[in-house]
């Protein structure tokens, strides 16, 4: 009821009830609604005439002479006799009528006497708790909710039931909407919303602050997971599915909810796009998302009633100190009252069909997902990505294209954003770095030392040994040598040039020169001491090497 009178007020409503005046006429005298009237009268007990019901249709309702002394009516005319119904001692006496009266006889108002035994005699085991339950419908609580706080709080011994009607007269009575009957096997289906939770203080501003409210309900036993949280992310919407599964030790095979940007980008009825990482925290527990068509709840009926049913229950106008408090005291409300109820529809008791179907959930994988950031990167000229100031090559083709980008404290990982397929996976750099593979690297990059030893030990032994000598006597300097004899290997041959550089070897003159002069000279047949002679003069530089080579080799002779 909107609107909650004093108690004079309410008095004065009641006995011009009893007096049979309409709710019109009631209206026109008091200034109160006639819906509000009607609501209390008839909380008392009173039965309010309805509209139209003048005529012949019943003779209890078509009367409207009211008397209220003790003597009966003397019927004056038999074609126009006025059914007489009083409220004192005498009895009526009506005549036969074709036409009811429709003038009103009225009295003296009902004693105080008579008022007292009324409202004796339609008390409710809820009256000394009306200053309570009227400030607690001002908040917006509902019956059930009103009752749980008296049991806990005040010591109330009565039912429900009685709470229930007594909020009724206050309120009035409202007729629900049909709603639709979607019934799932055990273990199928869950489905998942958000509502609005209670004020919470916030530990960083200390100000109450509205909080979320997650609610996964079981499509079989209506059983639901209620968590709070301050804000919304993507990664916060998976990890309170995460938490709810574990609570619930398991798994359904179907999730549905509605087109919330947490969980679905592009809604879609037929081919909606998901959320990357949502899916992936679905896939990882064996869960497939079915998001609702938009604009309609009823889908998802079982999770709108059990999210209606936590904010107007238990956390209607409450406000806690901390967020954990907010939690604990919803957890006990939950345990308490929510699994123990008897359900309407099923008229069991939430728990004993919980328990049925937990075996029929699937098992949760042994280890919790491993969660990454993702984002759209575009590939730069140097074909690389940027990611958290570190560098990750990206395929030959894709300069100037954007990819999708995942990363998290082990790996990055690049996929095509139309097909999905991972494109390249890099693992974490620091600051500043590049993670560049060989096969992505333009051709005009210089290659570093370590690469180009590697592939002259890959075209030939002495290919490499002869690399590894230019490497240990000139350092840096000899990269531009190993260079050239490696693309001695491309112009001559691997067999050819290993050919040259074992000759090199035996003769102590591990040069680029002398390979390079040895392949344009003679490439098939092996280098005689005549042809040695002249090239030996040609490297007057490495006299003094080859010296202490030749020294040092026939010393240990």
């Amino acid at each position: 009821m909107g609107n909650v009178l004093s108690k004079e007020k309410r008095e004065q409503v009641v006995a011009l009830g009893c007096l049979g005046w309409s709710l019109r006429r009631i209206e026109q005298a008091t200034g109160v609604r006639r819906e509000t009237a009607g609501d209390y009268l008839r909380s008392s007990g009173i039965v309010v005439r309805s509209p139209g019901s003048w005529g012949e249709k019943s003779l209890a309702k078509a009367a409207t002479l009211v008397t209220t002394g003790s003597d009966g009516a003397e019927p004056g005319n038999d074609t126009k006799a006025a059914i007489e119904v009083t409220t004192g001692s005498g009895g009526p006496e009506a005549a036969n009528s074709s036409k009811a009266a429709t003038s009103v006889i009225t009295g003296f108002l009902p004693s105080g006497a008579d008022l007292a035994q009324n409202v004796q005699r339609t008390a409710s085991s809820s009256e000394p708790y009306r200053e309570l339950i009227e400030l607690e419908l001002t908040r917006g609580r509902n019956a059930m909710g009103i009752f749980q706080d008296l049991v806990d709080g005040h010591g109330f011994t009565g039912g429900y039931q009685s709470v229930r009607r007594f909020v009724r007269g206050l309120r009035g009575a409202t007729s629900p909407e049909a709603r639709v009957i979607i019934e799932t096997r055990p273990g199928e289906e869950c489905q998942v919303d958000y509502g609005t939770g209670p004020m919470v203080r916030d530990p960083d501003s200390r100000k109450y602050r509205r909080t979320r409210l997650f609610v996964l309900t079981l499509g079989c036993s209506r059983k639901c997971v209620r968590l709070l949280v301050f804000k919304s992310s993507t990664r916060v919407w998976a990890e309170l599915h995460e938490k709810a599964f574990r609570r619930l030790g398991g798994s359904t095979l179907v999730v549905v909810l509605d087109n919330l940007r947490e969980g679905v980008l592009s809604p879609d009825i037929y081919d909606p796009g998901l959320n990357p990482l949502y899916r992936d925290v679905l896939a990882h527990y064996g869960v497939t998302a079915l998001p609702c068509k938009v604009r309609d709840p009823d889908r998802k009926g079982k999770v709108e009633s059990g999210v209606n049913h936590a904010q107007m229950t238990p956390l209607k106008g409450k406000k806690f100190e901390s967020l954990e408090e907010a939690q604990a005291y919803l957890d006990h409300w939950e345990d308490n009252w929510a699994d123990k109820r008897i359900h309407g529809r099923t008229k069991r008791q939430v728990a004993a069909m919980f328990a049925e179907e937990k075996p029929f959930l699937q098992a949760l994988p042994l280890e919790p997902f491993r969660y990454y950031q993702y984002g759209v990167r575009t590939v730069h000229l140097d074909g690389c990505v940027e990611v958290e100031a570190a560098y990750y090559g990206a395929p030959p083709g894709w300069i100037g294209r954007e990819v999708n980008v995942q990363w998290d404290a082990m790996y990055v990982r690049l996929l095509d954003p139309r097909t999905g397929e991972l494109l390249r996976e890099h693992l974490s750099g620091k600051r500043g770095g590049h993670r560049i593979r060989d096969e992505d690297r333009p051709r005009r990059t210089p290659p570093q030392l370590l690469q180009l030893l590697a592939r002259a030990h890959k075209a030939g032994p002495s290919i490499g040994a002869v690399c590894d000598a230019i490497h240990a006597r000139q350092g840096e300097l000899g990269i531009r040598r190993i260079q050239g004899v490696l693309q001695l290997v491309k112009q001559y041959g691997s067999v050819a040039c290993d050919d040259a550089c074992a000759a090199a070897l035996e003769l102590r003159v591990p040069e680029y020169r002398f390979v390079r002069r040895y392949l344009e000279r003679s490439p098939q047949a092996p280098l005689s001491l005549r042809q040695v002679d002249p090239l030996i003069r040609e490297l007057t530089q490495y006299r003094d090497f080859i010296q202490q080579r030749i020294q040092f080799e026939e010393s240990k002779l």
